[in-house]
């Protein structure tokens, strides 16, 4: 369901272009990355799938990773667990994050950007309204966007077992970084 409303959100964002002007900044790959420092165990992961789209007109953008894209983890098991146990990713094959850019800025406009995304995080099937406070650096035809934020489990129904309470931090740690051309 949520891949189906990544590519809704992508045509949407496509359908309201002018015929002239300024294009999408796509990005076909960027990087996400989130670590769990829990007292008893640190767990560190990565994707390299991370996929989106900005609409520099309408202020608006839609990113999308595949949840069993993630890799690192301390073993094996672990990963497994993680797919399996905690993101269910069979269920939930995919996080998004659509929405709009709060700031009146012109990414065209070459310049370091200081900006607020505001706009639906999914993430195990629970969409939570999200502000997430991002860089974005632009030269113009290219944007590098950057962002760190926190994810409550909790607020995503991700439910911790008690067994392994002291491994597994309730709040993750989430760093966002991908490069979009037009």
């Amino acid at each position: 369901m949520s891949k189906l409303l990544f590519f809704a959100t992508l045509l949407s964002l496509a359908a309201g272009l002018p015929l002239r002007g300024q294009a999408l900044y796509r990005a076909g790959q960027g990087t996400v990355y989130f670590k769990s420092d829990a007292p008893l165990e640190l767990i560190e992961a990565a994707s390299k799938s991370l996929r989106g789209v900005i609409d520099p007109v309408k202020r608006s953008f839609a990113f999308s990773v595949p949840t069993s894209s993630f890799q690192g983890f301390n073993s094996p098991l672990q990963r497994e667990h993680f797919n399996e146990n905690y993101m269910e990713t069979d269920k939930y094959p995919e996080a998004t994050f659509t929405g709009k850019i709060i700031e009146d800025v012109n990414l065209a406009v070459p310049g370091v950007y200081t900006i607020r995304a505001k706009g639906k995080l999914n993430i195990h099937g629970v969409e939570q309204e999200r502000i997430i406070k991002s860089t974005v650096e632009s030269k113009g035809d290219t944007l590098l966007v950057r962002a760190a934020f926190t994810v409550l489990l909790a607020e995503h129904n991700i439910s911790i077992p008690r067994i392994v309470y002291q491994k597994i931090a309730e709040e993750i740690q989430v760093t966002v970084e991908a490069g979009f051309s037009k």
